[in-house]
Formats: C-alpha cells, sequence, structure tokens
C-alpha cells in the first residue's frame, strides 16, 4: 500500500513542492488546513488535486489529535509557521504559539494516538515518523562557519528562538518515547513560490516592476549580510530522505555557499538586463534590530548519509524568480496572492 504523509503548512512554499515531490514518489498525501475557505487551500487543491484535506490548527491540540486519528499517517512533516523574521518582532507571542508551542501540540498527538509510552513500546504497529522543520535561524550570532548539526544555537529573533524549542523537543520525544523524530536544519531555500514579504522575492518583483516601468527605485536594508540561498524544490526531498533513512538523525541541508543581499541583487538586475546601482536605495528601517550577519550550512553529513546534493545552482534560481515575477505581473497577477505558482 502506498505510505501516508501528512503535512501541515500544506499551503506554503515547502508544502507545495514537498506534496508535488510526495505524489510523484506514490505517497498519499494529506494537508492539515485551518478551514477551506481560505483561497489558499482552493488554489492548492486546484493545483494538487490528488492532496486530501483534514482539518486541524497547530494552535489547538485536541484537532490536531483528531486529525492525526482521522488520516492515520505513516509520516507527518510539520513546516507550518509564523516564518516571515521581522514578523516575529511585531507578534512574538503569536509566533511563539504556533512555531514552537506548535511543535509541542504534534508531536503530542502523535505520541497519544500512536499509544506510545515513555521508553518507546507502542500499542500499533509501525510507529508514524516526524519531520521537524528547523531552521538555520537558530544559530543566529554563529560561534563558527560554516554551521553544522553540532555548532551550538544563539537565535537573534523571536522566530529563531521558537525553532530552536521545536527542535530541542523533538530531539526530547526521539530519546525520551523511542520516537522517530527528526529535525531537518534547512538554510534559505527560495522559489518563485516564496511570499512576497521575503527578501529574495522583495528583489525579484522589484526587478520585474522596474523592467516593466511599474517602479523606479528598490528599497532594502542590509546589504552586506550574507546567506547560503538554494532552490526549495532540492531542499524538499531531503526531507523525505530523512524519513526514509533506518535512524531518526538531524541533518543540516544547505549549498555550503554564502551569497550576499548584494551579489542577490546584482544576480537579479543581471538576468534583467538592468543596472542595480541606479535603483537599489538603502533604508536603514529595514534593518533587523538584531541581525544575523552571516549564515553559511556545512551539508556534509546529508551528503554522505542521505546522498542528497543541492541541484539548482544560486545564479539559476534568482533568473528563476525573476523570470516568474516579470510572468506574474506582464499577465496582471497579484503577486501577493502567490499567484506565480505555475
Amino acid at each position: 500500500m502506498a505510505r501516508r504523509a501528512l503535512i501541515t503548512g500544506i499551503t506554503g512554499q515547502d508544502g507545495s513542492y514537498l506534496a508535488e515531490h510526495l505524489l510523484e514518489e506514490g505517497y498519499e498525501v494529506w494537508g492539515l488546513v485551518r478551514g477551506q475557505a481560505n483561497p489558499r487551500v482552493s488554489r492548492m487543491r486546484k493545483l494538487l488535486s490528488d492532496v486530501q484535506v483534514v482539518r486541524g490548527d497547530l494552535l489547538d491540540q485536541g484537532s490536531l489529535i483528531s486529525a492525526v486519528e482521522r488520516v492515520r499517517p505513516d509520516e507527518v512533516y510539520n513546516l507550518g509557521a509564523i516564518s516571515f523574521v521581522p514578523m516575529s518582532w511585531e507578534q512574538a507571542e503569536l509566533t511563539a504559539e504556533v512555531t514552537g508551542m506548535g511543535v509541542l501540540r504534534m508531536l503530542e498527538a502523535i505520541r497519544v494516538c500512536s499509544g506510545v509510552s515513555r521508553g518507546g513500546s507502542s500499542g500499533m504497529g509501525e510507529q508514524i515518523r516526524f519531520y521537524q522543520a528547523s531552521s538555520s535561524e537558530m544559530f543566529g550570532q554563529v560561534s563558527e562557519t560554516p554551521q553544522n548539526e553540532r555548532t551550538a544555537f544563539h537565535p537573534r529573533s523571536p522566530y529563531g528562538v521558537a525553532k530552536a524549542y521545536g527542535h530541542f523537543l523533538t530531539q526530547n520525544y526521539r530519546e525520551s518515547y523511542g520516537m522517530f523524530a527528526v529535525s531537518g536544519i534547512l538554510f534559505n531555500h527560495e522559489s518563485p513560490r516564496r511570499g512576497a514579504e521575503f527578501v529574495t522575492r522583495k528583489v525579484s518583483l522589484g526587478v520585474a516592476r522596474i523592467k516593466l516601468g511599474l517602479a523606479t527605485e528598490l528599497r532594502l536594508g542590509n546589504l552586506e549580510a550574507r546567506r547560503d540561498w538554494g532552490y526549495a524544490g532540492d531542499y524538499v526531498k531531503a526531507m523525505r530522505l530523512m524519513l526514509c533513512s533506518g535512524k531518526p538523525e538531524d541533518y543540516v541541508i544547505g549549498t555550503g555557499r554564502m551569497k550576499s543581499v548584494r551579489e542577490l541583487v546584482e544576480a537579479a538586475f543581471s538576468a534583467a538586463g538592468l543596472d542595480w546601482e541606479r535603483y537599489v536605495v538603502t533604508d536603514q528601517t529595514l534593518h533587523r534590530p538584531a541581525e544575523v550577519d552571516l549564515l553559511c550550512a556545512d551539508p556534509k553529513k546529508a551528503r554522505t548519509q542521505l546522498g542528497w546534493e543541492p541541484r539548482v545552482s544560486f545564479d539559476e534560481l534568482v533568473a528563476m524568480m525573476v523570470e516568474s515575477d516579470l510572468r506574474l505581473l506582464t499577465d496582471g497577477g497579484d503577486p501577493h496572492d502567490d499567484g506565480s505558482w505555475p
């Protein structure tokens, strides 16, 4: 029989790519949604017609237990979160509840529904495997570069703190209950489906607007921040590999190469045949309260143990995003409605 997967955050960038990948691998895919009237849910079901949905909310323990009982998944991928880092300062409590406590609620739902007790005994057959979407933002003010699975965390935002809480909870449930629970520490991964508020998509949209004569400038914050950027479609494949491995372990997923926001800007404007220095304006009000200056992955463990490698290069990714947003705006689409989804 086909393996059955339940995905939280299925209407987001990673959720959509993961659902596509699992469907291609022959899975039965379910998405956890708070309500089916949401236009994002309607769009997701149109694009991914084979995905089934179940109601549930990471803020509501009872609803998660009901969802797990109904779906009876082999695998759960917890991608749901308040994921826009600047918003986590404005809504710190909500970020903690969804991004942090939501992990606890889902782990408890799995434990309760599986009948798992301390020590790892289960009243069911093969226990549910759990994937937690951890983040490179947990490293924050880094103690070493590049960062690997043993690098200490020093998060610099409420989002990073909440992700660290969820990461340690996943580790704790693995060690305390013998659950097959893993965390993927994913570095920045982007695509044309990225939300318009994120810097990569802000840049690609800004370039497209300028190219089409719809804008004359692009305002950005810290151009010197450095990140390890990859393609989301590559990264979701690592998630499945983690749950298909023989032993539950955590993995860092990234390219191992750093690029600055300035280099991102240069690549995006170059893809549109424009000189970035004519259009980019730095704005101090767009800087984070506590900046994360550089993040770079050491993905050796994922490469050697999972056989995972990123396929899409940085320049290919940036060009893909610019081209997608040029098509979107030319066709009159709304970038804030994720209309760039193919």
